[in-house]
């Protein structure tokens, strides 16, 4: 922490751990029957790791629930998917040799965008091979790339998992016109993602899916992405 993009702040750390708490107080309340699905919009920070902060985040929430999932809850497959223009880093390489948590990644390739990681030959290692996978694009990438890719690359590995839970990380930063990233998604991206995903968490986990926020630096760029997020939870498959 307080060096390069995650500065210290006075009441960082405090904020910090409502993020994860909140994450996983979520996963509790959707575990415990009490709501059917939810979505957290100040969770998905996917770049911290376990010791240091990284990419705005100073502790990963999303790290933080898959362990709570697999060691304290006793799961043994959650899904995580994350179409956040960057590169989820610090939860890939964190279970990258866990075959218990399969990860599908989106993101503007790291060739182009931080953190410069996420490539298409990390299928993640040891036993854990075939578990992981990257779909990168070039900066001007747009909707019709979005499906294309999920359709020769997604489809055929969701198909092999059995998750208990699905994650959702639902960046904004890959929509047109945000600052940071060179992507051109619509929220159609996210309401379609969210809607496979809802309609997968039915065929394969009584329902149980959560969605996080994660980038987003275009304020209007995320009220879009996200309320298409949240209206494709709401909408029954």
């Amino acid at each position: 922490l307080d060096y390069g993009d995650t500065p210290a702040f006075k009441g960082c750390y405090e904020a910090s751990l409502y993020v994860v708490g909140s994450t996983l107080k979520l996963i509790d309340l959707i575990l415990n029957g009490e709501i059917d699905h939810g979505f957290n919009p100040v969770g998905g920070l996917h770049h911290a790791k376990k010791d240091g902060a990284a990419g705005f985040c100073i502790f990963n929430d999303v790290a933080i629930a898959i362990k709570y999932l697999l060691d304290e809850v006793g799961l043994r497959e959650i899904l995580y998917v994350d179409i956040d223009a960057h590169h989820g880093d610090g939860v890939f390489y964190a279970f990258y040799f866990d075959k218990r948590v399969r990860i599908l990644d989106f993101h503007q390739s790291g060739r182009t965008l931080y953190p410069g990681t996420g490539f298409e030959h990390e299928r993640g290692g040891g036993e854990a091979v075939g578990t992981k996978l990257n779909v990168t694009f070039l900066p001007g990438a747009g909707v019709e790339e979005f499906k294309q890719a999920w359709e020769d690359f997604a489809r055929d590995f969701l198909s092999q998992s059995s998750p208990e839970f699905i994650l959702l990380q639902a960046g904004a930063d890959g929509l047109m016109g945000d600052p940071l990233t060179g992507l051109n998604y619509t929220e159609e991206v996210h309401a379609f993602v969210a809607s496979q995903l809802h309609k997968l968490a039915h065929e394969k986990c009584h329902g149980r899916i959560m969605a996080m926020g994660g980038g987003g630096y275009n304020p209007d760029n995320v009220a879009k992405a996200w309320t298409a997020i949240v209206r494709s939870l709401a909408t029954p498959p």
